[in-house]
């Protein structure tokens, strides 16, 4: 996927949403993987998260790990994302950007 925009992303482990999802095996929720993408959709365009028109969980990310978030629009409002570490893809999907 070509990039429009491109940032790093990384979930620390004390993060609030960690403890129930899941205890002892932690895994970063794919709610906290999507506000990932409204902040990156916000710094980006200066858009708001309308709508999530579509989302896949491929891989799960662990807490401290790093991954790399692209963003590209399809037009005016539509914009694909994918969520990458080391290559591997963990997410990807469709969103509606809004004012």
């Amino acid at each position: 996927m070509s990039a429009g925009f491109e940032q790093a992303l990384r979930v620390d482990a004390g993060h609030p949403a960690l403890p129930g999802h899941f205890p002892g095996a932690p895994l970063v929720p794919g709610v906290v993987l999507l506000e990932q993408v409204a902040l990156a959709l916000r710094a980006w365009r200066g858009q708001r998260l309308g709508r999530v028109l579509e989302a896949k969980f491929a891989a799960p990310l662990l807490p401290g790990e790093t991954a790399q978030l692209q963003l590209a629009a399809t037009d005016a409002s539509r914009i694909r994302f994918e969520i990458r570490r080391d290559g591997m893809l963990l997410a990807r999907g469709l969103v509606e950007g809004a004012t």
